[in-house]
């Protein structure tokens, strides 16, 4: 069996799988005005092959010399790389890896595979072709006058320092030995050894006799042979001295002739190391096989923030036009290719400046409004369904974790066989033992998804609360699509890919084995069948043996349990209190509260109550049913708190804090105290007034116990704990999404002005007569119109600006610098295509 994995032989390094948030990549360079810093995006898609090590990787796979994988991973990678490869393995029945060959792509040559399938043959692989890193060298030739009074010459050979070495089993204690190699001479010299560093300050001189007296013709000036410049070089490799009884290992060399010496005398610059040339002999091309791959390559080139902001606020305040199929942004998701493309550099900017939920709601509103079916809305792979998905990814990773991770750990760990499939059954199992197991894991897998709406975090509920209503308006005569429009986002979209392959969304470190990743399968088409509410669930399943499992949770019990989750997530973090038509219940039950004293002479007992919270109101009552005693609206509660037990001697006692006063409560055991702490917090978290500082005890006898301050209006004494996760805080350039998105708009040019005509013909307004005009959504052609005239004007500006940044680095940039090397074959390129390149069309 084998498996793929991608690395580099330079500075690259993947470390993101599909379905997470990729790290930042190495964005050093300039931040003057005029100056961009640049990066770079990533993607391989693998479709076949096998083995690996080092970043990202593919799950092994049995049974074949023509594994299929069809995997993706997306990562971060800096901008100075020079390869990116794949490395393929093979794992025995011990789990060793043993390498079969890599596929090594040159940064210059990812242009042309760019997004295309593509077969490479597999190299050879060994310890002297693996390299990476640059190494600071500077030589000198002097004349010297030996004491027998004969001038000489003499080579002054300075290794200053060395960046970017590998680390070589956890460790790094690099030297270099410098050589002076010609057909019949050969001198060598070594510097010391630096400890645990790749990144080495030697800063030694070594000094060769290069020149015999007869190479100069007068005193203060002399002359090579053309036959001893050309056959000199220095050689200087790397090594990494070891302890092992293999002896040290090869880092990389380089190999730098004499002849330079005639350009410039001192000659100083960077190298990249290289390969050894006399490494082990290359197998024949076709002797290792091939891997099929497709692979992604972006690169920005991200100019600071001024540059950006017509582009940007036109982009922000797509929102707020009307109709928004209008704006900048809804623009962008039309022209690109892929909807993916635009939702993913879109979200992070809305995320990242705050507007995701009125984005998001502006569009999803729209598409409703397109849609004719309640049984169909959300289906398709719109801009809507792509800009959700993409902020679940982002905001919801770690809810995900925190509510499935435990989980799914236990049910790796377990290895119980869930297989309910008769024709797959095993010699000795049980079927009725195998449902068994299978039904606790979804018992358990449903119990903790449906518990975790406390935990999620406020956008995505934001972004419910505004299906859930617009879907609600759209179809007032189904009861159910207000819940329909969220499950199919929560269960079908987050939930259950997470389940079926968690090793995605890092919920575990690797692939699942075959019985494992078959049980997940098993409970995530369960989990997300419970989740859709669909009518004829055991329709839903094409297999019988699913639909006759499914009978377990034909209980309204579970169909409640999703109700009730769905209408605390879709109801929590609004911002309008009165914008439901209708309240959701979200908890009630009885309790024991406090008087308040309300009244001046009033007595302060405890008295048993029925309590009920909706999404509007906080309300109790003499029984269930009757008429309330009291409301809190939800936008009063300013903290919800424990209360503790010295207060009144009462145990599971918490206070819901107003403006005016508290109102204490003690539940009926110290689970319901902290499930009704958790609900009420959840849904008035957002509101405006929340306290920061709270009393931890009651007001009694005229003072607080907790502080002993005299004043029943005293500030708190202690800072909220809020009760909940707080929102996580994402690294979002902003300036490098719009970058993205400039890009985008930039490679879809010919679309936008495709579009401007579709706006000016009459087709427009009288129906959609030309096929090429009617891929479009246009409601308003004028203010479509207007708004294009923007998107160009802004993506002109910018093109402008990269233009004239690459006239400006092609004039500054030296060959040989640190920030390119010698040995930069990309950079080569760049020099051969600017100076190519007419002045005018720059």
């Amino acid at each position: 069996m084998g498996g793929v994995w991608a690395g580099s032989e330079a500075e690259l390094s993947g470390r993101a799988g599909a379905g997470s948030s990729p790290e930042r990549g190495d964005c050093a360079a300039a931040r003057a005005p005029a100056a961009p810093r640049d990066s770079a995006r990533g993607s391989r898609r693998t479709q076949h092959g096998g083995g690996g090590r080092g970043a990202p990787g593919l799950s092994e796979r049995e049974d074949q010399d023509r594994p299929f994988y069809g995997e993706d991973f997306y990562c971060e990678i800096p901008r100075s790389f020079r390869h990116l490869s794949f490395y393929i393995f093979d794992r025995d029945v011990f789990r060793r890896d043993s390498i079969i060959g890599k596929v090594a792509i040159q940064k210059e040559d990812l242009q042309k595979y760019h997004n295309r399938d593509t077969w490479f043959q597999l190299q050879h692989v060994d310890a002297d072709s693996e390299v990476q890193g640059k190494v600071h060298l500077e030589l000198r030739l002097s004349e010297v006058i030996t004491d027998s009074g004969v001038v000489c010459h003499k080579l002054a050979t300075r290794i200053l320092e060395c960046q970017g070495l590998p680390i070589v089993n956890g460790q790094c204690d690099p030297y270099a030995t410098v050589t002076l190699a010609g057909p019949c001479r050969s001198e060598a010299k070594k510097t010391k050894v630096k400890k645990k560093t790749n990144n080495p300050q030697f800063d030694e001189v070594f000094y060769f006799e290069v020149t015999r007296p007869c190479s100069y013709s007068r005193k203060s000036h002399f002359d090579f042979e053309d036959e001893d410049v050309d056959k000199l070089e220095i050689r200087v490799d790397l090594w990494n001295a070891s302890n092992l009884k293999f002896g040290d290992e090869f880092l990389g060399e380089l190999r730098v002739p004499l002849k330079v010496l005639r350009q410039s005398s001192p000659h100083e610059a960077w190298y990249f190391l290289q390969p050894r040339d006399n490494g082990s002999k290359s197998l024949k091309p076709g002797d290792l096989g091939s891997l099929r791959l497709n692979v992604v390559y972006t690169e920005d080139h991200v100019f600071s923030s001024d540059y950006y902001s017509p582009l940007r606020d036109l982009l922000l305040k797509s929102a707020d036009v009307e109709p928004v199929s209008a704006s900048a942004a809804h623009i962008l998701g039309e022209v690109c290719r892929e909807k993916q493309e635009a939702a993913i550099p879109l979200v992070r900017l809305f995320l990242h400046y705050g507007r995701v939920v009125p984005f998001i709601s502006a569009i999803a509103s729209a598409e409703v409004r397109r849609t004719q079916d309640p049984n169909t809305i959300f289906r398709g792979n719109s801009l809507t369904s792509k800009c959700i998905d993409e902020t679940m990814k982002l905001a919801g990773m770690q809810y995900l974790h925190v509510t499935l991770k435990p989980t799914i750990e236990e049910i790796c760990q377990s290895h119980k066989s869930c297989e309910i499939d008769p024709v797959r059954l095993k010699d000795g199992e049980s079927l009725e033992s195998n449902m068994e197991n299978l039904r606790q894991f979804v018992d358990r897998v449903f119990s903790v998804i449906t518990k975790s709406g406390v935990s999620c975090p406020t956008v995505m509920c934001d972004i419910f609360f505004s299906l859930r209503e617009a879907a609600a308006k759209r179809f007032q005569d189904d009861l159910d699509v207000r819940y329909t429009a969220v499950s199919s986002f929560i269960f079908l979209r987050f939930f259950a890919p997470a389940i079926l392959s968690p090793n995605l969304f890092q919920l575990t470190p690797h692939h699942t084995d075959p019985q494992t990743s078959r049980t997940l399968t098993l409970v995530s088409k369960t989990i997300q069948t419970l989740g859709s509410l669909s009518k004829s669930k055991s329709a839903s399943f094409k297999e019988s043996y699913m639909a006759a499992f499914y009978e377990f949770f034909n209980e309204q019990k579970y169909a409640d349990a999703v109700k009730n989750f769905l209408d605390l997530i879709s109801s929590s973090g609004r911002r309008d209190p009165k914008s439901v038509q209708q309240p959701i219940l979200l908890k009630e039950g009885f309790m024991i509260k406090r008087a308040q004293g309300r009244k001046r002479f009033g007595m302060k007992n405890f008295k048993k109550r029925w309590f009920r919270l909706t999404n509007h109101e906080f309300t109790y009552q003499k029984s269930k049913g009757d008429p309330p005693l009291y409301s809190i609206p939800i936008e009063n509660i300013l903290a919800v708190e424990p209360l503790e037990e010295e207060s009144f001697k009462m145990k599971n006692m918490f206070q819901v804090i107003q403006p005016e006063r508290a109102l204490y409560i003690q539940a009926n055991n110290c689970v319901e105290a902290k499930a009704w702490i958790d609900i009420l917090t959840k849904v008035s978290q957002c509101n405006q007034k929340r306290l920061a500082v709270y009393h931890p005890s009651a007001y009694l006898n005229g003072h607080w116990l907790c502080c002993r301050a005299s004043s029943d209006t005293a500030a708190g004494c202690s800072p909220c704990t809020g009760g909940l996760p707080a929102n996580i805080q994402l690294d979002i350039d902003g300036d490098r999404e719009t970058e993205r998105i400039y890009s985008l708009f930039t490679s879809y040019m010919s679309k936008l002005e495709k579009m401007q005509e579709a706006c000016g013909s009459r087709s427009v307004y009288d129906g959609p007569e030309q096929e090429e005009y009617s891929t479009f959504i246009i409601d308003d052609p004028q203010e479509t119109y207007k708004t294009l005239k923007q998107v160009v004007a802004g993506v002109g500006a910018l093109e402008q600006e990269h233009a004239q940044y690459k006239r400006d680095k092609f004039r500054r940039t030296k060959y040989g610098s640190q920030e390119h090397p010698i040995g930069d074959k990309s950079f080569q390129s760049y020099i051969r295509q600017q100076s190519e390149t007419p002045a005018h069309s720059m």
